[in-house]
């Protein structure tokens, strides 16, 4: 039987809901003007109201939400050949994430998440490739860590992000693209979780309660996207990267 909003939030405290929403507005603020990061900020920090297991699920099912908003123009500036790609090979991956979060214990998943956050961080620091595009192998690899990732920690993004941001592309192309993976990511996490009993009515309902702050935050992150020039763009994403990574971090020690 499905639980009302009220039976949601049963045992969990309003100060500590206020501030979930507050860090899923920054959270989503990157997103709209980086194209990511929302689930590396997110997950960790949502482990102060719920498990670190529901709040993978939660945010899956927040991606999910937001995915369809500007989906048309996302679409049409991304590079789909290698988009569709990564996210074919993404989906197909994200249940073997999925069953390694339900066997594996808080603890070890809270050190795992810290650590995709901050190897996300050091591969964006890395070098650009040059003019030529990665190839199918790379672009396969990249699409099964990312399901991987979904499934696991909520964060297709440390694969994808700097299999994008290290080539020589406009930044609109590199956002889009990863947007359209991190799409269709979010649908085959929130199916895989539903189908192996991780997902539930009640985070259900915790995204939906959640939902607003995330479209307000997409929002003004979109409209802040283009007045940043490419080279300050690139250097924020790094700094989103580096900064979920110590607190990712400071959460496990905490």
């Amino acid at each position: 039987m499905a639980l009302n909003p009220a039976d949601a939030l049963a045992g969990i405290d309003p100060l500590l809901m206020a501030g979930a929403a507050a860090m899923t507005f920054g959270a989503a603020y990157v997103r709209g003007l980086t194209g990511f990061g929302m689930a590396i900020i997110l997950v960790p920090l949502l482990g102060m109201i719920v498990s670190p297991g529901e709040a993978v699920v939660l945010g899956i099912l927040l991606q999910l939400l937001i995915g369809p908003v500007g989906l048309k123009i996302i679409y049409a500036d991304a590079h789909r050949s290698s988009a569709l790609t990564i996210a074919a090979y993404a989906m197909i991956a994200t249940p073997l994430g999925i069953w390694l979060l339900d066997r594996t214990t808080p603890d070890v998943a809270r050190l795992l998440i810290a650590l995709i956050a901050i190897g996300a961080f050091l591969l964006v620091l890395l070098p650009q490739r040059g003019e030529l595009r990665p190839g199918p192998k790379e672009t396969a690899a990249t699409g099964i860590a990312s399901g991987i990732l979904t499934g696991f920690a909520a964060m297709p993004g440390p694969p994808v992000v700097p299999y994008y941001l290290r080539q020589p592309i406009p930044p609109a192309e590199a956002r889009a693209s990863m947007m359209l993976v991190f799409f269709a990511t979010a649908i085959a996490g929130t199916i895989s979780s539903f189908a192996l009993g991780l997902a539930s009515w009640r985070l259900l309902w915790l995204s939906i309660l959640l939902f607003p702050a995330v479209l307000f935050g997409n929002w003004l992150g979109a409209k802040s996207f283009g007045k940043v020039p490419a080279p300050l763009w690139r250097s924020f994403v790094a700094i989103v990267l580096g900064v979920a990574g110590l607190s990712a971090v400071v959460r496990l020690f905490n």
